[in-house]
Formats: structure tokens, C-alpha cells, sequence
């Protein structure tokens, strides 16, 4: 489906590190100074999901495929970055390309990582970063109210726009992102077009030392006081050590190595995991002896619309869907034996596709 997620931050707070970690197709340089990631890299991670292997144990298919989700990384940002200092303009725009923010904020002591703005203060790099975004945002807000002004003057669908733009301003000029605006859907459609940067979900991580990675430390502690109001989360986590898990190329090496940190899985996976809920998605199956697979779709979709992910044929030819329930599935084993049990059921195109439902599609060419 092409959805990003973009790992966005201050200089040397671990963005890189996590983005090693996290990418199964590239890998971006980890330095120690500033700008040492130029264009943004771009890697596509698995989605963690015990039930694709769950599904793959019952039916013993040829292979199995996870679903995935694409991971920017985006080089630091720095105080000043609205009005160009650093590379702030290009970063910018490469902010405004993705569909959520994966926020990483540095909540660990170390004299040989350099940093710029003085002594470590979580929420203080959260403000920073806050701030820039802000500023481009009441930046592009203020350049389209100019516009709108003198159109809202003879054109009835002008003045809507311009009455959720200086909605907009005045929130964006106190110091406060759009997201927490609440715009409903039709105010939202009014500045689609600007992609605001302080318009997209964010998800916060914690980068603490490796002896805070289970119990957090006060530098994570003070950030999760700083987002309580914005109803996001944080997850606190080593981005060394999660680097160094991925880096190893065997199971039974990761397995060795998370014990020996009293881990039960990285906790990538449910950043992973968090990132893809952030960014409103859902998985269904499709399972058979050639394949197991899992298919991303947004929530709320209709059959039609999630056949199209395999196919655009699917949709429009679309003439009813085999539907067994995850549930079901591994109760019975089989499709042949939900069949059998009344537990497959055919659905129309009106039918919302639930999260782990098990689909075998019909369609017309």
C-alpha cells in the first residue's frame, strides 16, 4: 500500500541506530555527527504477527508471507530547521511525504555522543522538534489564508476553507500541533492539499541506556509526563541492543542473546506492531497450500476494497468472499473442516473485513 512511517529527532539521539535495526533492505550509516544521513533511507520491515505463523502451521504451505510496512529515516533536525538552518527545508519535506511519525528522543547519558543542546532534557527535544514543525505548518497556513481571503469574498466553498484555516492559525500560533485540533473529516478534506506536518499520529520512542531498557530511567520518565495530554504513546527502549539483535543471523543466536537480557521478544516488535495501529491498519489472511500471506488494508474496509490489494481485478469483478474467522481456523484446523462445522461464511460487498479474518475471494474477469 506504499505507507510510511518516518523515524524523525534531533541529531545523535539514536534515529540511524533505530533504522539499522528496524530494515530488512537497507541500512543507513549510524555516525557520530551531524548530517551523516542525506537522503532519506528507506527499508521495509515485517510486521511481527504470531498468527500468519500459526496459519502457516496448519496448513504447511509452500511459503509464507508477512506483511510489511515501509520505514523512513530521516536525518536530524535542528533548532532553526523552519527557516532553513541545518538541511531543514529538504527534511521538512521529506516529513510531509509520510503518513506517521516515529519520534525518537534521547534519554540516556553518554560524554561521547555529542550533543548540541546542552544537558539531557526529554521534553525539551520534544518542544524543539514540536516547534519547527509548527512553524512550517502556520508557514504554509498563512500563505494559503492570504489566497483564500480575497476568494471567500464571492465563493461559498472559499469561505468553509477559510474558516478552518484561521482555525488552524490560531491554533498553530499558541503553540499547539494540528493533531490535537480534533478538525472533523470535512475541515480536515478543506487543508488536505498543505499535508500539514503536525497533522500526522505520532509515536514516541524512549532511547535509554541498556540498564533502563526494562524499567525506564527519570529522562524517560519526565517524557512520558510531557505527552500525557496528547493521548500518544511512548515505548522505551535500547536502540544498541535492538541493533545488535537484528544484526545476529541466526534464531537460536537472538534467542541466546534476549535471554541472556531477560528479553521475551525485541522490542521492535511492538514498535512494529504500534506503528502499523498509528497508522490505522488491519490484516487479513489468505491461506493455501501455495501461500500463507498477510494482506494490509485500512480499518473499516469494505470486501471489494481489500480483494483490491491482490489485484484490482479482484474489485471490480468482485462477486462475493469465502470469510472463515482466525478464531475458527485454528479451532478447526482446516477450511475444509470450518466448512464442514457451518463456520465459513459468504459475504457480500457490504461486508467490513474484521482484523484476522481468512478470505478466499470470487470474482468475475
Amino acid at each position: 500500500m506504499g505507507l510510511q512511517a518516518g523515524i524523525v529527532g534531533l541529531p545523535n539521539v539514536g534515529k540511524s541506530t533505530l533504522f539499522n535495526a528496524v530494515s530488512i533492505s537497507a541500512k543507513a550509516q549510524a555516525s557520530n555527527y551531524r548530517f551523516c544521513t542525506i537522503e532519506p533511507n528507506v527499508g521495509l520491515v515485517d510486521v511481527p504477527d504470531e498468527r500468519i505463523n500459526k496459519l502457516a502451521e496448519l496448513v504447511q504451505p509452500n511459503r509464507t508471507v508477512p506483511t510489511q510496512l515501509e520505514i523512513v529515516d530521516i536525518a536530524g533536525l535542528v533548532r532553526g530547521a523552519s527557516k532553513g538552518e541545518g538541511l531543514g527545508n529538504k527534511f521538512l519535506g521529506n516529513i510531509r511525504e509520510v503518513d506517521a511519525i516515529i519520534h525518537v528522543i534521547r534519554c540516556f547519558e553518554d560524554e561521547n555522543i555529542l550533543r548540541d543542546e546542552g544537558a539531557i532534557n526529554p521534553v525539551g527535544d520534544k518542544e524543539i522538534i514540536d516547534t519547527e514543525l509548527q512553524l512550517k505548518d502556520l508557514e504554509s497556513v498563512e500563505r494559503k489564508l492570504a489566497k483564500t481571503e480575497k476568494m471567500a469574498k464571492t465563493d461559498p466553498k472559499a469561505k468553509v476553507e477559510l474558516d478552518v484555516l484561521i482555525k488552524c492559525k490560531q491554533h498553530l500560533d499558541q503553540g499547539k500541533s494540528i493533531r490535537s485540533l480534533g478538525l472533523d473529516k470535512e475541515e480536515k478534506l478543506a487543508v488536505a492539499d498543505l499535508c500539514l506536518l503536525t497533522d500526522k499520529p505520532v509515536l514516541y520512542v524512549a532511547n535509554v541506556d541498556e540498564g533502563s531498557m526494562h524499567t525506564g530511567n527519570k529522562y524517560s520518565e519526565q517524557l512520558l509526563a510531557g505527552v500525557k495530554n496528547e493521548n500518544a504513546q511512548v515505548i522505551v527502549m535500547c536502540n544498541n541492543i535492538e541493533a545488535q539483535i537484528a544484526e545476529l543471523e541466526s534464531a537460536d543466536d537472538k534467542a541466546m542473546f534476549m535471554d541472556e537480557y531477560k528479553m521475551t521478544e525485541p522490542a521492535l516488535n511492538k514498535l512494529i506492531r504500534n506503528t502499523y495501529k498509528l497508522l490505522e491498519l488491519e490484516t487479513y489472511f489468505t491461506a493455501g497450500v501455495q501461500e500463507v500471506r498477510a494482506w494490509t488494508i485500512h480499518h473499516g474496509w469494505k470486501a471489494p476494497q481489500a480483494a483490491s490489494v491482490i489485484h484490482t481485478d479482484f474489485e471490480k469483478g468482485f462477486i462475493k468472499a469465502e470469510v472463515i474467522a482466525f478464531d475458527d481456523f485454528v479451532k478447526y484446523g482446516s477450511e475444509a473442516a470450518c466448512r464442514d462445522n457451518g463456520r465459513l461464511r459468504i459475504e457480500g460487498k457490504e461486508y467490513i473485513v474484521q482484523d484476522g479474518d481468512v478470505m478466499h475471494f470470487r470474482f468475475n474477469v
